[in-house]
C-alpha cells in the first residue's frame, strides 16, 4: 500500500512519540484489543512498562501554562495511556474535542453519561473531511455501498482553516473505552482556545486522520482475522479514501447539532467541512447533489441516536 500524500503532511505536522519496544507486547484476544487490567495500553496489545521513556510527552504537557499561545502549541500524538494521563488536569480529567456526532451533547452523554464541562470552543489548523468507511453505519442499516454513501467523519491538518469544535471532559478511566470507541484515528493531543481566543490550561485529545497501512500493522499487529473483525466482515477493504461520500443520515445529525450550538458553529460546519476531494463543501454539496438530506428522517430505532 501507498502512504498518501495528506498522510505524510500528518506527519510533518505533529510530533510523533517513540515506539514500545516489541519484547513487551503480550498478544490480546481478538474479540478486545484493550484491557482495563493495567494502566498502560497500547492499540492492539496490553503494554508491560519496562525502561521505556514517555518524558517526552509528560514534558511537552506539563509545559503549559496561561501564556502559550495555540500558534506556539505543537501537537504530538497519543499512544498509550500514560500519554492520555500526561495531558489530564489536576482533577483527573482528560479533555476530548467533538467534531462530528460529538458536537452534539446527547450523543456525546449516550456515550459517556458522567461527561463534565460541555462547551464549544476554536482549534486552528485543522479541517474536517469524509474521507473514511465507518463499519458502524453498516452495522445500523444506514450504510448505502450501492452509492458510496458510506463516510464518516475526521479531521486533518490543514494550514488556514479553523473549526468550531466542542470539547467535554471525561474520567481517566473512561480513556479506553474511548480509544477502542474511535479505533480507526490517529490521536493528537491539541490546544483548543476559547471562543474569545483564550488557549486551553490542558491539551484535548483530537481524532484525526490515520492510513490503512498503520491501521493493519499497528492496531491489527498485521492480523488479518482482527483486521476481518472490525472491516473485512463488511467488504471493507480500504478504509481511508477519496472516493466516497457522506453517510446520509450521519451527516444529517451532524449538520443538526452543529446548528443547535448556534450560528458561528453551523456556518463553520458547512463552510470547513469538505468531501473526500477536499474542495467541495458540505453547504455546497447539501445545495447540489446531496439535496433532499437534510429532509430525510432517520430510521425509527435510530432517531434519538441521529436526531442532531
Amino acid at each position: 500500500m501507498t502512504v498518501s500524500s495528506s498522510f505524510l503532511t500528518l506527519n510533518s505536522q505533529i510530533q510523533l512519540l517513540p515506539q514500545i519496544p516489541s519484547k513487551s507486547i503480550i498478544n490480546p484476544t481478538p474479540k478486545s484489543i484493550f484491557s482495563t487490567s493495567t494502566t498502560n495500553f497500547s492499540f492492539t496489545h496490553l503494554v508491560v512498562s519496562t525502561n521505556f521513556d514517555r518524558n517526552q510527552t509528560i514534558m511537552a504537557a506539563s509545559s503549559l501554562s496561561s501564556s502559550i499561545s495555540t500558534d506556539q502549541f505543537k501537537p504530538f500524538q497519543l499512544d498509550v495511556m500514560s500519554d492520555f494521563y500526561a495531558i489530564s488536569s489536576p482533577r483527573g480529567y482528560v479533555s476530548i474535542c467533538g467534531f462530528g456526532s460529538l458536537l452534539s451533547e446527547r450523543s456525546a452523554r449516550s456515550t459517556f453519561p458522567d461527561l463534565a464541562n460541555f462547551r464549544i470552543a476554536r482549534l486552528k489548523g485543522f479541517r474536517r473531511v469524509f474521507a473514511h468507511v465507518a463499519p458502524i453505519f453498516f452495522e445500523r442499516g444506514i450504510a448505502k455501498p450501492e452509492t458510496k454513501e458510506i463516510s464518516s467523519l475526521s479531521v486533518e491538518p490543514c494550514e488556514g482553516e479553523e473549526l468550531i469544535v466542542t470539547v467535554f471532559q471525561i474520567q481517566k478511566s473512561e480513556v479506553p473505552y474511548f480509544m477502542e470507541r474511535e479505533l480507526e484515528f490517529r490521536f493528537l493531543a491539541v490546544l483548543p482556545e476559547t471562543i474569545k481566543g483564550t488557549p486551553f490550561k490542558n491539551p484535548a485529545v483530537l481524532c484525526t486522520r490515520y492510513s490503512d497501512e498503520e491501521f493493519f500493522n499497528v492496531r491489527c499487529e498485521g492480523s488479518k482475522e482482527v483486521y476481518h473483525q472490525h472491516y473485512g466482515r463488511y467488504n471493507i477493504d480500504k478504509i481511508w479514501r477519496d472516493d466516497v461520500f457522506p453517510c446520509r443520515t450521519y451527516l444529517r445529525h451532524c449538520v443538526l447539532a452543529a446548528k443547535n450550538l448556534g450560528d458561528a458553529a453551523y456556518n463553520n460546519f458547512l463552510d470547513h467541512t469538505y468531501l473526500a476531494d477536499r474542495q467541495t463543501t458540505i453547504r455546497q454539496y447539501l445545495a447540489t447533489a446531496g439535496a433532499g438530506i437534510m429532509e430525510e428522517e432517520p430510521p425509527e430505532s435510530l432517531k434519538t441516536r441521529y436526531g442532531g
